[in-house]
């Protein structure tokens, strides 16, 4: 898969971890493409920490106004509302948003999350990111599986993290894995790979699930 088709794959596997009803913030870059991939029939409400809620699809005709949290063009649907900073980050640290979908540059085992900063290099600001990581009910990671071969999933994070054992699930091109208290669980393969594939990807022992 070239790297648009990485992306697409990523993005359509969690969107099915979607339910109706719920309230999901979507993080900068891939994870924003969920919003383009929400099962039909499906009210969800997809909430940006800038300031509202109530997101659409990447509009074919951007309004300059309208952006999400990496100022790439977004639509507001007829039901959406916009709010200042304060109610929006309310609505995370209160515990309301269900669900939130990061990138990142390294996830532990162990559920720990780097995905800010890289030592020595510019660095724009966490943003968001670590209220939604210890605010939301839900803490996806939907990346690549790796970093030009260098390993990204790892037994212990080597970066700067943004939240500890916050994540709950890693979506990537090759599979998905859960954070368990016995380990990294691939539940999901890409029929593209092998488990070997996948193991030898990852910085850390797989344990493979019981449906895999």
């Amino acid at each position: 898969m070239d790297k648009q088709q990485r992306k697409e794959y990523i993005a359509k596997r969690v969107a099915q971890e979607l339910k109706d009803g719920d309230l999901v913030n979507l993080g900068i870059g891939l994870p924003a493409m969920v919003a383009d991939y929400i099962p039909e029939g499906m009210e969800v409400t997809l909430q940006a920490e800038i300031g509202y809620a109530g997101a659409g699809p990447t509009p074919e005709t951007p309004d300059p106004y309208i952006v999400n949290a990496g100022g790439q063009p977004s639509s507001v649907l007829p039901f959406g509302s916009f709010f200042d900073s304060a109610t929006s980050f309310g609505l995370i640290r209160g515990g309301h948003v269900d669900m939130t979908v990061l990138g990142a540059l390294q996830v532990a085992e162990n559920g720990d999350l780097a995905n800010y900063m890289i030592p020595g290099k510019l660095v724009p600001g966490m943003g968001g990111a670590m209220d939604l990581v210890s605010g939301a009910k839900k803490v996806i990671v939907a990346m690549d599986h790796t970093q030009k071969g260098a390993h990204k999933i790892l037994e212990k994070c080597t970066l700067p993290l943004t939240g500890a054992k916050c994540v709950d699930m890693i979506v990537t091109e090759m599979g998905v894995m859960e954070v368990t208290d016995k380990g990294l669980v691939l539940t999901e393969i890409n029929p593209e790979f092998t488990f070997e594939e996948v193991q030898e990807a990852t910085g850390c022992t797989l344990i493979k699930g019981e449906n895999l």
